[in-house]
């Protein structure tokens, strides 16, 4: 057993699946943090579907399977899934979670169409895009690798440089405004970097599980801490974690999906989290109140006597 992790862990292959999934989760668990505080994890979700017409159409396009025009047709379609959702929830009486659940399942529907559709042209070209559904994180190369890589540095340093914008705004928007941040530009910032970290993960985990990597990583850190800073960096060492752990237990087994492995890993830092954070743990809150209900039940044993 000891052989075989030790081949693995120099295995090439695994070495760039692994750091790919890692670096995609990192940056998912600083992007998906103020998704999360925002109270818009079910944004991810929706984009995250919308992109897939997009794939199909580039694929149309093109006729054959170019990673680059593939992702660009899936970014154009999230943009404009963005500003769908945020016309729909602003200018008409239809609510944020009303216009995101239509356009998550209205896209994810039409990309249906045009990916079936396409399968049933007899182009050799076409192999693979359904992958895009679920993912195929074993069939990252290292150029898919450098592309998360300089894509994410840019994402991080948006973070980096908006810190004190991104922080105002999440918590209070009105007062950001009052205080001259646009709230337009702000809002649109942080949802465009919400499209291309999905747009980035859709070919390692697919469009129906990139909104757990996203969000799934932001809630474990929130049950810990209350200081912004230390949320974002728990969120990407979970999410870190979280991809170089589920490649891990992916290549390890026989016919493990790499994307659900990954998944799952980052399901049981959240129910980890959920029951023993010292603070908002379920197993914390139960013994704190078991201790209010003896302080309570003592003050009134003294009254009594």
């Amino acid at each position: 057993m000891l052989n075989q992790i030790s081949l693995l862990l120099n295995d090439y292959t695994f070495q760039i699946v692994a750091l790919g999934t890692g670096f995609l989760g990192l940056l998912s668990g600083v992007v998906g943090t103020y998704a999360t505080l925002r109270k818009e994890s079910l944004l991810g979700d929706a984009l995250s579907h919308a992109a897939l017409p997009g794939i199909g159409i580039g694929f149309i396009l093109i006729q054959r399977k170019e990673l680059s025009v593939l992702l660009l047709g899936a970014l154009v379609s999230g943009l404009i899934a963005t500003v769908i959702i945020q016309t729909m929830s602003k200018k008409t009486v239809v609510k944020l979670d009303s216009a995101l659940s239509l356009i998550l399942s209205s896209f994810f529907g039409l990309g249906l169409v045009i990916l079936t559709s396409i399968q049933n042209n007899p182009n050799a070209q076409q192999a693979g895009l359904s992958n895009f559904i679920f993912g195929q994180a074993s069939a990252m190369l290292l150029s898919d690798v450098q592309l998360i890589g300089v894509v994410g540095l840019g994402l991080l340093a948006l973070v980096a440089l908006f810190w004190k914008e991104f922080k105002v705004f999440t918590f209070d928007p009105m007062f950001a405004q009052t205080l001259g941040f646009s709230g337009k530009i702000i809002e649109s910032l942080m949802s465009t970097m919400i499209v291309v970290t999905i747009i980035l993960g859709l070919e390692s985990v697919g469009v129906i599980l990139i909104s757990a990597l996203l969000i799934g990583p932001a809630v474990a850190a929130r049950q810990w801490t209350n200081r912004l800073s230390v949320v974002v960096l728990l969120a990407a060492i979970i999410g870190f974690v979280s991809g170089v752990t589920g490649t891990f237990i992916s290549s390890l087994g026989e016919r493990i999906p790499t994307g659900p492995a990954i998944v799952v890993v980052v399901s049981s830092f959240v129910f980890i989290s959920l029951f023993f954070s010292p603070k908002r743990g379920i197993i914390a809150g139960h013994y704190a109140n078991k201790k209010r209900q003896k302080v309570f039940m003592n003050q009134i044993q003294s009254l009594e006597e």
